[in-house]
Order: structure tokens, then sequence, then C-alpha cells
């Protein structure tokens, strides 16, 4: 699946359980392995888990792959990678302390 469309399908999937806080970096002049990366906040670990949920069944039904899932057992920092684009569903706290922004756009 085209990374243009799987950006698309992940930010209205992230919307539909409202994660806020969405930024879409292009870093594929930064990695060869993917071209997006997706970063947003959840208040709960309930809610970063309901929004990797989402944002995989959505994508499995668009026909586009869910490769691995990382980070169930917390639900503090969950990713998600769907191949050409990579997803990070944060709390603020992690997110704040990683600054993931920061390490990618420089």
């Amino acid at each position: 699946m085209d990374s243009n469309k799987l950006v698309k399908i992940t930010v209205d999937a992230l919307e539909e359980i409202k994660a806020f806080d969405i930024k879409v970096l292009d870093v594929a002049k930064l990695a060869s392995m993917f071209d997006y990366i997706i970063i947003a906040s959840a208040s709960s670990s309930r809610q970063t888990k309901a929004l990797a949920n989402n944002v995989q069944e959505k994508v499995k039904k668009a026909g586009g792959n869910v490769f691995s899932l990382e980070g169930e057992q917390t639900g503090e920092w969950l990713l998600v990678d769907l191949g050409g684009v990579i997803v990070h569903i944060m709390q603020p706290e992690a997110r704040e302390y990683y600054n993931l922004e920061a390490l990618w756009t420089g």
C-alpha cells in the first residue's frame, strides 16, 4: 500500500479514538526503512491500546499490513509498524521525555 494512503488511514483511525497532538513526520530522506513517522498522544494506557487496535483494524481492512506491535504490556508507549509508516502512540509524559519530534527533525 502507498505510504501516503497509509498515513491518511492511520491519522483517521487515531482521530476516531480521540488521539491528540498528532504529528506526521516525513523522514524518507533520513531513513531507508520507512517514509513517515506518526506520533500521537493518548491520555491513558487504555486509550493507547484502543488507538493501536483501531489503527491495526483500519489498516488491515484497507488491505494494508501490520508487521508488529510493541509496548502492549505497559501501554505508556506503543509502536505500530506498518512498513512504510511507523506509528508511536504515547502518553504525554513519555512523549515529552523521549521527544521524538526533536530527534527526527533536528
